[in-house]
């Protein structure tokens, strides 16, 4: 009996020891997949998802590759946070910096009216304080905000070269923003006016560095035209405009179209400006002009809503009635149609009263012919003095009576058309106004017409003989035909002439791309330039050949539009020819559907290459003769 309650004394005991044995495990392995959860959790918290947590008993073992030897240190202080330090084993290794990419230096410059901002990450090496003076200096006692940050990696071969040349630029555009990396630099800015923005253009092209591509935007605000004009003539001499004004490509084309069909065949002078007086212009110019054709002859002005129609001396008088009855009714209500038919006039022994202002090319002015009175001579002379410089007058001029009453306002428009001129003469006679002279300004005839217009009235007649010299243009430092080229290549850089699928009309977004080439264009006078069209190689091979010619053809028309002088151009499609990427991506299919521009050389000038190609070659062979005689 005392044995059998011995031996169940001791089954109970061995029962009650393996049960805790069961309980205290359960206990760890809950404490540590507790303990596990939590610090994973923290570490995830504290943005460190690389570290990975195990569990060994009570134990918490990190795992994983620290990117610094700080975030390692992190890492162990988080979780000593959540589970007592000393169960926490460091099982964790860090990153070999030495294989770590050094990062892409970029900085970003914007200068404007409040200052110059400048932010990026550049090299430790840089010169800070000679960085820091230069910006300065730019500023000219602006603001400077400087947000740079630096990294201790080596310095880009193209780094310093790409700084300098986005440095050079930066002091060059007042209101500006520019982008650098070691081998791009973007830059788009705003200049004053046109003149202002060709000077920038050509500034910028000169001494780009080397192995850097650029991307240079620059836009100009339209200039405005008071009173907004156009004035077009058709008589013996031919149809012709003196000035011409459009709002729009639109509304130049249609104007344009009537000239053509008046007999007009020299090409687009028409100045896009801002001013115009209605959105019907180029109706109403459109009307204008036919008006002179369907009258066999004439002149037509158009200023502001105003639109006078002049006939020729021989003009019949019934026709002319007839077509400006029709212009008159046919002309949106906002303008105004006055007319004018002139009858030949009464000879005179005399000749009309004449007022002469001479100006040679070393700046001397002759002042002849006949003023209204004393007053009127020393009007003349001190204006021509403001104009000319007072040392470079001559007076020749006398005092006469019975001239029309508006000759005094006839001689001060004469002297301020003068000033448009570097050389020449202008001849004010009651009925005429005739200029004679070289300048260097391409718009000089537009400017007088204008002038002559708002001073005399939209009657008033000029026999306008100016001539365009390039030599006397202040801004004829125009790019060479290479820089031409790197140009269209700047703006060209990232964006692409697209049609639409299988067609050879531009798309919309293919528009400001076109527009900025013919910006750069109107620079780059006589220069022999090829479109060519490539294509992928899906398709046949004489349809890709068509569609190419067809693509080349309408970017030659767009220029043609948008008044770049197009003789010299070429446009060839070459179909599927020179591919530039792999024709079995679509990628690369996109990349060979392309336009791309290049010079031309005449048959002169390829001989003369070829011949010079010969005669280095000859001088190197001879060389290498030399050479093995020494030997």
């Amino acid at each position: 009996m005392r044995l059998s309650q011995l031996f169940l004394r001791i089954g109970v005991f061995v029962i009650a020891a393996i049960a805790c044995t069961f309980a205290a495990r359960a206990t760890v392995a809950i404490v540590e997949d507790v303990s596990v959860m939590s610090v994973q959790e923290d570490l995830v918290d504290a943005q460190m998802p690389w570290a990975s947590v195990l569990g060994d008993g009570l134990q918490v073992i990190i795992e994983g590759e620290a990117p610094t030897e700080a975030a390692r240190f992190r890492a162990i202080s988080t979780a000593g946070r959540v589970v007592d330090a000393s169960r926490v084993i460091d099982n964790m290794s860090v990153v070999d910096t030495a294989g770590i990419a050094a990062p892409d230096f970029a900085v970003e410059i914007l200068r404007g009216d409040s200052g110059v901002s400048i932010i990026g990450l550049i090299p430790a090496a840089t010169d800070r304080e000679a960085l820091d003076a230069r910006i300065t200096q730019i500023a000219r006692g602006l603001t400077v905000t400087d947000l740079l940050e630096t990294a201790d990696y080596p310095v880009p071969d193209t780094w310093r070269d790409a700084m300098t040349y986005a440095l050079r630029a930066l002091d060059l555009l007042p209101r500006s923003k520019i982008s650098v990396t070691a081998n791009r630099i973007a830059i788009t800015a705003i200049a004053d006016s046109a003149r202002q923005k060709a000077d920038f253009e050509t500034s910028l092209a000169r001494n780009v560095p080397q192995g850097i591509r650029r991307q240079v935007r620059i836009t100009a605000p339209r200039p405005v035209i008071s009173p907004y004009t156009i004035r077009f003539t058709k008589d013996a001499d031919g149809a012709r405009f003196a000035a011409c004004a459009a709002d729009s490509p639109a509304t130049e084309q249609q104007i344009m179209e009537a000239a053509i069909a008046a007999g007009f065949s020299g090409r687009s002078s028409c100045v896009q400006a801002l001013g115009v007086p209605s959105r019907t212009w180029g109706r109403a110019a459109a009307l204008a002009i036919k008006a002179v054709g369907d009258i066999g002859g004439g002149t037509v002005t158009l200023a502001d809503t105003d639109i006078t129609l002049v006939g020729l001396e021989t003009t019949d008088q019934d026709t002319f009635e007839r077509v400006a009855g029709v212009l008159e009714n046919a002309l949106p209500d906002v303008y105004a149609l006055s007319t004018d038919l002139p009858r030949p006039p009464e000879a005179s022994a005399d000749g009309p009263p004449t007022f002469t202002a001479q100006r040679s090319s070393d700046g001397a002015v002759q002042l002849s012919g006949r003023v209204v009175d004393d007053l009127s001579n020393m009007t003349a002379q001190n204006y021509a003095a403001a104009k000319f410089g007072a040392g470079n007058v001559n007076m020749g001029t006398r005092v006469t009576g019975d001239l029309p009453q508006d000759w005094s306002v006839r001689v001060l428009a004469g002297l301020e058309v003068l000033a448009q001129l570097q050389n020449g003469s202008v001849a004010v006679t009651p009925d005429l106004v005739t200029v004679k002279g070289e300048t260097g300004n391409a718009n000089a005839q537009a400017i007088v017409t204008n002038l002559l217009i708002d001073k005399l009235g939209q009657t008033a007649e000029a026999d306008l003989d100016i001539t365009y010299v390039k030599e006397l243009d202040p801004a004829a430092g125009l790019p060479t035909p290479d820089e031409c080229i790197a140009n269209i290549e700047n703006v060209t850089d990232g964006r692409k002439i697209v049609f639409d699928p299988g067609s050879a009309t531009l798309t919309s977004d293919s528009q400001p791309i076109v527009d900025d080439i013919a910006e750069i264009l109107q620079r780059c006078p006589d220069i022999r330039l090829q479109i060519a069209g490539y294509t992928d190689s899906q398709g046949g091979e004489e349809m890709n050949q068509e569609l190419s010619q067809t693509r080349a053809d309408a970017v030659l028309n767009a220029l043609r539009v948008r008044r770049i002088p197009i003789a010299t151009f070429t446009a060839i499609g070459y179909g599927e020819a020179d591919p530039i990427a792999d024709n079995d991506t679509a990628d690369g299919r996109e990349a060979n559907r392309r336009i791309a521009f290049s010079l031309t050389q005449t048959a002169e000038e390829a001989a003369a290459a070829a011949a010079a190609d010969n005669d280095a070659a000859d001088a190197e062979e001879t060389s290498q003769t030399d050479n093995e005689t020494n030997e």
